[in-house]
């Protein structure tokens, strides 16, 4: 990762948002962070410029609303001037257990998919004009096993999450000769809250969060200025996937 960016990343109160928050701020980047609560936010915010962030700005938004999403890049920009980087995180995973689809309740599959899709293309829609000037930026997709494979009993957060994969390999494809790149990573399965609900009964070994953030800061570097439209799975990730990555652009 270069010195002076600008990363924006939404989610960010906890889980693998927190991490990433705290990964960026070892590297010393400038930080804009949100979550739709302030509590464990500021608490984040507190982690990283201990860790030696340049600056942090967590502010309280819903990026499934458009007028959040504006007052969040708006102020971001304002006082940074720049978003080199936008991790595109937040999610919810929807009634805990999961019902089947033909349970689903209808206003719940609704807020799924708003906030897992449609915050991804607001923010990256919103964020692009300043990355297309500049001819640069960097969007990164957080996407899962879920959105790749369909799997009975995990609902409208695996559909909201193949959103989130066409979204990406659309931007990516539109985007291909600007300069500006949108890659997607599955984190796989991960010692977090949102887990914790979706399998309340997992008796196998889950990866900590810290621990699967070194795909995030390549794709954030200008080591991957020309890898676009890539899945990344975050707990295989390799000098050989980067090398891949590459001969792929």
């Amino acid at each position: 990762m270069e010195n002076n960016q600008v990363v924006i990343i939404t989610g960010a109160s906890k889980g693998l948002g927190k991490a990433l928050t705290l990964a960026f701020a070892r590297k010393g980047a400038s930080l804009a962070i949100c979550s739709r609560g302030s509590k464990d936010l500021l608490q984040v915010k507190e982690e990283a410029e201990a860790l030696g962030a340049a600056n942090v700005l967590a502010l309280t938004a819903d990026v499934s609303k458009s007028r959040d999403v504006e007052r969040f890049v708006a102020i971001t920009e304002e006082a940074y001037g720049k978003i080199d980087v936008l991790i595109n995180n937040a999610s919810i995973l929807g009634p805990s257990p999961m019902p089947l689809l033909v349970d689903f309740p209808e206003e719940d599959f609704f807020e799924v998919l708003k906030v897992n899709a449609m915050s991804p293309f607001l923010v990256t829609r919103r964020v692009l004009p300043g990355m297309l000037l500049r001819n640069s930026g960097s969007v990164i997709n957080v996407t899962s096993e879920a959105g790749n494979t369909g799997y009975a009993g995990w609902g409208a957060y695996g559909i909201s999450k193949f959103a989130v994969e066409g979204l990406t390999e659309t931007w990516a494809d539109e985007l291909g000769e600007t300069g500006v790149r949108v890659n997607m990573v599955d984190p796989g399965e991960m010692d977090t809250e949102m887990h914790q609900l979706a399998v309340p009964d997992c008796d196998y070994e889950l990866a900590n969060p810290k621990y699967i953030v070194e795909v995030f800061l390549y794709l954030a570097s200008d080591k991957s200025r020309k890898v676009n439209g890539q899945r990344f799975q975050a707990q295989e990730f390799t000098k050989g996937s980067v090398e891949d990555a590459a001969r792929n652009a």
